[in-house]
């Protein structure tokens, strides 16, 4: 798709056009007399406080994944799946056609304060072309068109201050009281339409450049200044004309400006057509984004990505929003789209809130929400639903929910034992069959990882390791291998050796499962046993074992890593003093990864070493990434690639490029450097057969005396791509 738009044409003018609309002009001097001062400014800070929760939401997750074209629905189906974006998503589009109608429809009524006798369906017929033959050239001009409206916006906004600073050169009137006609909630009702123009802007996620720039600054920027035009214009509103002025003149705003209709009108008549041009610019892209993923005519999606493939949803939408206009009253339908938007905006705040509650490593948003303010946010929405028009919340509610039941086509019906252990068992069959039928991506890989030790209570710290590794997330099994005959006489009790390993690892407090196994010999025990570990799509990735002090054992180690690979089993070989001590929290950490070799194992080094600060004990540890250079041109190159891509995967991490002097060896130059380094990552080759020995001689010197080392064989099925969300981090060979 050709992406031109940046972040104030793109986002932040329709945003904060559709913001600044019908209810500013026409109903907050209203408001104001009947509420009162203090109730008004409450409403609009409760109003304003849903809609920045809302807005720091999306703007979470698209600074978390390459939001495409389809703006909320695209948020919404990537996260929750394509039945509920899609339960959300039609009605989505459905709403952004009608509103083209729903705002012309106000701006013909508008019309009648010039010209009382216009007639109001054939002005907002005309309108409603008006606007699609604007939209039909593309974003960019459309947008540009908005451009002198906007200008037109902020000269009324101008001329009213300096009316109500200018009338109220006097003595200072006490505030206008609460008139007692209408209530807190029913002024909130008739208010809260103000602020849902959030994602006017999100909409046009695909026609942006960078959307994990533009969506959070333009989006944040536009709904600051709708709270700061809100909060200010009725403390001016009261300032510039009396109580029963405000109560009785729709249109106060032409008695307290300067100049009156001649500057007010424009900017009413700018910001409501404004509204109705970012609506139509958003609905065919949402239409276009149901089509490409099979939930609208497929010759709807388009192939190229160029603006022209738009041209049918645009018809499409102004074939809906012209049929609106024909049918007259549009009040019910008024309160039916605001209730689909409402349901938008709570599923986003949901989403954000599941991204956040689900662990995943690749949920590294650059703006941090915690989740129980999205979920408040959520939760919030729907209320309003029902402070609005419980009876047109509940019929959109049941239309989305009808929507999801045609769009999963669930049949099933589980069948819930009457005892705890039942209800848990139907539980976990449940998940598993669910999960086995979600395919793995990157974006949702986490180390379940295989932990074999000979003596658990020896190896604590390599258990330790691998439950931090997982952060608390992914299923950290601890094996102990137990070389025997299943059928001979005298057999050792497995299910008691369980028991009581699990029982140690209790004690420590270590969220880990125990499992014995016997084999017939270690090594090939250890291929056996990761070959068959886990059910339905969740097995272990990554196995870890202690660096032996066997020399035979170590070459044979080696030797099961190729197999090992064959699996997509990923390789950890830790080296750790024995009853390791580490320092207090108090004192500074640092991680070191060493970024080099000639296997792809940078990512998962880079994501354990990240895993591993988001533990507590190792949040303030400082990540380096380090990297060997021959010359000063090279590492001026990989310092400059280091640089751009930390940024990208979103880790704070520190590069670190060391020239090698020509006389010092690579294992003395990584022991100088990280001799103070609390943990150090290695990369872990494949070495040649009948090269094991002097391989596993190598590495134990390049371990040297460095406290804590750990070998990593990337062989997980997304190498190159685990720093990303579901696409390659760019990480060249190393």
């Amino acid at each position: 798709m050709d992406r031109k738009l940046g972040t104030f044409l793109g986002v932040y003018t329709p945003t904060v056009l559709t913001v600044l609309g019908v209810i500013l002009y026409m109903r907050l001097g209203w408001l104001t007399g009947h509420l009162g001062l203090l109730r008004i400014l409450a409403v609009v800070f409760l109003a304003n406080s849903i809609t920045v929760i809302t807005t720091l939401s999306f703007s979470a997750v698209s600074t978390n994944i390459r939001v495409g074209g389809g703006g909320a629905y695209y948020i919404v189906s990537r996260s929750l799946g394509i039945e509920i974006g899609g339960a959300i998503g039609l009605p989505l589009f459905l709403s952004q056609a009608l509103s083209v109608t729903l705002y012309s429809f106000g701006l013909a009524e508008s019309l009648r304060i010039v010209w009382p006798a216009v007639p109001v369906a054939a002005a907002a017929f005309v309108i409603v072309l008006l606007v699609a033959l604007i939209s039909l050239p593309g974003a960019r001009l459309a947008l540009k068109v908005q451009l002198p409206l906007m200008g037109l916006v902020g000269l009324s906004l101008l001329v009213l201050t300096l009316g109500a600073l200018t009338k109220q050169a006097g003595a200072i009137e006490p505030p206008p009281p609460p008139s007692g006609e209408i209530g807190f909630w029913a002024g909130f009702a008739i208010f809260f339409p103000a602020v849902t123009g959030v994602m006017a802007g999100l909409g046009l996620s695909g026609d942006l450049r960078d959307p994990s720039r533009s969506i959070p600054v333009g989006s944040l920027a536009a709904v600051l200044t709708g709270f700061v035009v809100y909060a200010a214009f009725p403390v001016l509103l009261s300032l510039g004309a009396p109580v029963e002025s405000l109560r009785e003149e729709p249109l106060i705003w032409t008695r307290v400006a300067i100049l009156g209709p001649v500057l007010v009108l424009p900017g009413l008549w700018s910001a409501i057509f404004s509204s109705a041009v970012g609506s139509i610019l958003a609905a065919p892209r949402t239409l276009q984004a149901l089509a490409r993923d099979g939930l609208a005519p497929r010759f709807l999606g388009g192939r190229t990505g160029r603006s022209t493939e738009l041209l049918p949803g645009i018809l499409i939408t102004l074939v809906i929003a012209l049929g609106a206009v024909v049918l007259g009253d549009l009040n019910r339908v008024a309160a039916l789209v605001s209730m689909f938007f409402l349901t938008v905006y709570g599923t986003t705040n949901i989403v954000a809130a599941f991204e956040a509650l689900s662990g995943d490593p690749s949920w590294r948003p650059r703006i941090h929400v915690p989740w129980g303010v999205n979920l408040v946010g959520g939760l919030a929405c729907i209320a309003v639903m029902f402070l609005i028009s419980p009876l047109a919340g509940l019929v959109a509610l049941a239309a989305e929910l009808i929507l999801w039941i045609v769009l999963s086509r669930r049949e099933r019906t589980a069948r819930w034992g009457d005892a705890r252990r039942g209800l848990y068992e139907n539980l976990l069959r449940w998940a598993l069959i669910h999960l086995a039928r979600r395919t793995m991506s990157a974006r949702n890989w986490r180390p379940h990882v295989l932990v074999f030790a000979e003596e658990p209570l020896a190896e604590l710290d390599l258990i330790r390791f691998a439950n931090w590794f997982s952060q608390g997330r992914g299923v950290v099994t601890v094996c102990r291998l137990v070389v025997g005959d299943l059928l001979a006489e005298e057999r050792p009790d497995i299910p008691e050796l369980q028991r009581e390993m699990q029982e140690v690892l209790d004690d420590q407090r270590l969220t880990v499962f125990a499992e014995v196994d016997m084999v017939s010999e270690v090594v090939d025990g250890i291929v056996g046993v990761a070959q068959a570990n886990g059910m339905a799509g969740l097995a272990s990735n990554m196995v870890m074992v202690g660096w032996p002090d066997d020399r035979v054992l170590r070459v044979r180690f080696l030797e099961t890593m190729r197999r090992l690979e064959v699996l997509n089993k990923s390789l950890v070989i830790g080296r750790i003093r024995p009853r390791h001590l580490f320092p207090p929290e108090s004192e500074e950490r640092t991680i070191h990864v060493w970024w080099g070799g000639l296997q792809r194992n940078s990512d998962l080094m880079l994501l354990l070493a990240y895993l591993l600060t988001r533990n507590p004990g190792w949040r303030n540890a400082k990540v380096r990434v380090m990297s060997i250079a021959s010359t000063e041109l090279m590492k001026v190159q990989t310092e400059e690639y280091l640089k751009k891509l930390i940024p990208q995967i979103r880790i704070h991490a520190e590069p670190r490029v060391i020239i090698k002097p020509k006389e010092m060896r690579v294992r003395d130059l990584i022991h100088r450097e990280s001799a103070q380094a609390e943990v150090v990552f290695l990369g872990l080759a494949t070495p040649e057969p009948g090269q094991e020995e002097e391989y596993a001689e190598r590495l134990d010197t390049l371990a040297g005396d460095l406290p804590t080392v750990f070998f990593v064989k990337n062989a997980s099925l997304f190498i190159g791509e685990l720093l990303g969300n579901g696409e390659p981090a760019e990480i060249p060979p190393e």
